[in-house]
């Protein structure tokens, strides 16, 4: 009998104006040699301290970035996800600004439209899917929409970011009292964004506890 496979496998999301788009990758190897699918790996035993680490070598490999935002999706098995037989994958789904990814990018590199993607190899799909899902979720009451910022932003580019990603427009006094009781984003000093229509906005970040502290995203805080 042949021993399980286990991967991990991470769906690296962005957004490029209006659309979120998944980062895909030509597989160098058998099964399913040159086609797109999502950046993967084996967990190397005396490398990787645990699934997560493994996750986080796999992207910086794949593009030569350090994420700022990376998070344990789900695990997806059984016998038939894998034509080499039975397999698990430990799932991720990582967050970046879009320019960053666009700096990153390599031949083997395509980004696709996460909600038009129709045939990938193994359940790729089912795990973008899955992703993508719980980003939208988690967007309704979280700072998760933040990561697909750059390093600073004004309140009504956040908000677009977090209506591209809910589909509904918001309120933009509601939004703004929400944010606040996140208690996630500071003003960045002596800063505004003066390339606008209107007048100069304040320009944010978000808060040194969660700018960046991969660990602190690891326990989910």
């Amino acid at each position: 009998m042949r021993p399980v496979i286990c991967t991990v496998d991470t769906v690296l999301l962005a957004l490029r104006g209006d659309e979120l788009v998944v980062a895909l990758f030509k597989r160098e190897h058998e099964p399913y040699k040159s086609v797109a699918a999502l950046p993967g790996g084996y967990i190397h035993p005396a490398e990787d301290l645990d699934a997560y680490a493994a996750a986080h070598r796999v992207l910086r490999d794949k593009t030569g970035i350090e994420v700022p935002f990376l998070e344990q999706l789900a695990t997806f098995s059984g016998p038939a996800r894998d034509p080499r037989g039975w397999s698990i994958a430990i799932a991720y789904y990582a967050l970046l600004p879009y320019e960053l990814l666009a700096q990153a990018q390599k031949p083997a590199m395509t980004l696709i439209n996460a909600d038009r993607i129709h045939t990938l190899p193994f359940d790729h799909k089912l795990i973008i899917d899955t992703a993508v899902a719980r980003l939208r979720n988690k967007s309704q009451y979280s700072t998760l929409p933040c990561y697909l910022a750059g390093d600073t932003f004004t309140l009504p580019q956040l908000q677009r970011i977090y209506e591209t990603l809910m589909r509904e427009p918001l309120n933009k006094v509601s939004f703004r009292k929400k944010m606040a009781e996140m208690n996630a984003l500071e003003p960045v000093e002596d800063q505004m964004d003066t390339g606008g229509a209107h007048r100069p906005a304040q320009l944010y970040r978000l808060k040194a506890q969660f700018r960046g502290n991969l660990q602190m995203l690891r326990r989910g805080l």
